[in-house]
This record gives C-alpha cells, structure tokens and sequence, in this order.
C-alpha cells in the first residue's frame, strides 16, 4: 500500500494568451497554448513511473486524436514512464478500467471523463490505496479532495464566447440547429449551457436541438431532417468541428449557401487545421478553440512530486479563444490548427 501524501495547492500561475469555463472552486491559473517542455528522462537510478491513462475513443475527433497522441508521445519509458491506456466513451467502463489500473497499483491515474458524475467511489478507492489522481481535458462533479490536480479547458466559457460572438452579428432573427455533443461530458455541458441561456435571455429560436454524439454523419442527419420539414434555419450551431463539417454536408447537398455571405452561420469548435481552413475560405463563420496538450503539465506535476515538491496550483484551465472568418489569418491557421 502506497503512503498518501494530502497536498494543498494554492500558487497561481500568468496569463499569457486568452482564457476559457467556469473555473472549480479552487485556486485557478491560465495555461498557454504551448505547454512546457517535458522532462526528457526520469533521475538516474529511479525505476519507472506507473501510470494508468483513461480517455475517450481516440476517433472520437481531431481534437482526441490529438491529445491522445500528445499523451503517448509524453508517458514515454524515456521519460520515466510505464504507460498504460484505456479507452471508452462511457462512464462504466471508464469506471472498470480505472478499478483495474488501482488493482495494477499504478503510482498515478490520469482520467478524462466520459462523464462528470459518478466518480466519487472509485477515487475515494485510489486515494486509500495511494494512487494519485490527475485529471486532464474534463473536469468531473466530486470532492477536489479526491484529485491531486486538474488540467482542463473551461467549456462553459468557450460556450459563452461563441454565443458572445454569434450575437454580435445581429441578425434580423435568430433560428438556431443546435447540435450537441456526447451528452453529459463536460464539453456538452458547458457549451450547450452557454447557448441555452443566451437563447432564453435574448429570445432566440431553437430550430432544432438534438445530440450528435461528436459524429460527422449524424450531425449530417440531423440537418437533413431540418431541411426536410421545410423548417426555416440560419444558424448551425455544432458543438465540435466534425460535426460541423457533417451539418455543412448536408447544405451543400441541399444547395443551401453557408459562411460569410450565405444564408447560413456555421459555428464549431476544437481548431482542426481543416476547420480553420474552412473558416480561411469564409465557408464557415466561426471556430472556437479546445486546447488538446495537457500532457507536459502532467509531467511537470508527476515530476514535482517526485521530488518531494507540491505543484503551484490545484486547478490549471487552458488558455483559449475563438476564431472570426472575416479576420482570421493563414498565421493563426499554422499556430492554433490541430
């Protein structure tokens, strides 16, 4: 059984570019889009560092594939690691794989969440059996007590720029598809939050709202089944970029004109280097960023309790912003596309 070892993390940390969520309860700091280099090697003579990584289906978008993969390029044994990974979009078997890597007395366990609730058990599990909790890309409903640190992105305020946004083009009225995201994540939450109030407050028309699960071809369906009532619509709202690019399919299919200048806005979020092309062309109007690289940070805080130093701060939200086809640039493409 490992020692626990309760830290409380209180520092701040510089904002350097511009920021994202409603932020938890706890010391909060801006992270830049580029993360600190990480350690390239464990201290000679230490064994390697367990760790049990659980997130979502790395298909599921761009934006996961990109994480994953910064992930796997960071837990590396060259740099002190001895990785392990799970994947799954649902809470139970994200639950199951986590019970495992405590049973496999992994030394940290890092976890986004398929779901923001549910988790208090199993942590309560890996805290008494001394396996450190990090979470990454999601923030989950439990006791911060249960989590060392926190690196995420604030959903609810990337919600609330793109809705900024969108009524800053004042239109004439407003007659919104609302596509939404795997329902319960902390992305859906919060972006889908954002728009729900703004809509009540200000008296938009919701067409259509109705999840898509991140997936291009049922966003596609979605908006197909708009088209087809003979429902009048001049915003698609999506909730990541591919289904974005599903719902765009289906204008086109249509024939309906979208971007700047068309009959529709389009809106989506996470900044594929695809997606900010479209935005480049004026095919899209806007594209709000979700910053993937979290796993630098990780590695620094591993590496600070490694050597017997607390990390700065309990919670990290990622620094984000949102993207304008009408001012966007081929610089801010090669910079922010992922």
């Amino acid at each position: 059984m490992k020692k626990f070892l309760a830290v409380f993390l209180t520092a701040t940390v510089g904002l350097v570019m511009a920021g994202c969520n409603q932020a938890p309860a706890a010391t909060t700091a801006a992270a830049t889009t580029a993360a600190p280099a990480a350690t390239t090697a464990a201290p000679a003579g230490d064994k390697l560092i367990k760790v049990g990584i659980i997130n979502n289906d790395p298909n599921e978008s761009g934006y996961r594939t990109a994480n994953d993969k910064d992930m796997k390029a960071t837990f590396t044994k060259e740099n002190g690691y001895e990785a392990q990974f799970a994947y799954s979009l649902k809470n139970d078997e994200q639950i199951a794989a986590a019970k495992k890597f405590i049973t496999d007395e992994v030394d940290y366990l890092l976890l986004s969440a398929a779901d923001t609730s549910g988790w208090d058990s199993v942590l309560q599990d890996a805290k008494t059996a001394g396996v450190k909790v990090i979470l990454f890309d999601r923030t989950i409903d439990a006791d911060q007590s249960l989590y060392e640190a926190s690196i995420v992105s604030d959903m609810r305020k990337e919600g609330d720029t793109a809705v900024a946004w969108l009524e800053s083009q004042k239109l004439p009225e407003y007659k919104i598809i609302h596509i939404q995201g795997a329902m319960g994540t902390a992305a859906q939450k919060g972006r889908s939050g954002a728009m729900d109030d703004k809509a009540k407050e200000k008296g938009w028309k919701i067409v259509k709202q109705q999840t898509a699960e991140w997936n291009a071809e049922k966003a596609q369906q979605i908006v197909q089944s708009v088209i087809d009532s003979g429902e009048k619509f001049n915003v698609i709202y999506a909730e990541n970029d591919d289904m974005a690019k599903g719902a765009v399919a289906a204008l086109d299919k249509a024939n309906i004109s979208h971007g700047v200048g068309g009959d529709v806005i389009v809106m989506g979020y996470d900044c594929n280097a695809w997606a900010l092309k479209e935005l480049l062309a004026k095919k899209w109007n806007y594209d709000g960023q979700c910053n993937p690289f979290q796993a630098s940070y990780i590695d620094k805080i591993i590496k600070d309790f490694s050597a017997g130093k607390a990390p700065e701060q309990k919670t990290i939200i990622m620094d984000e912003k949102g993207f304008d086809a009408t001012t966007i640039t081929q610089e801010d493409v090669d910079k922010y596309g992922i």
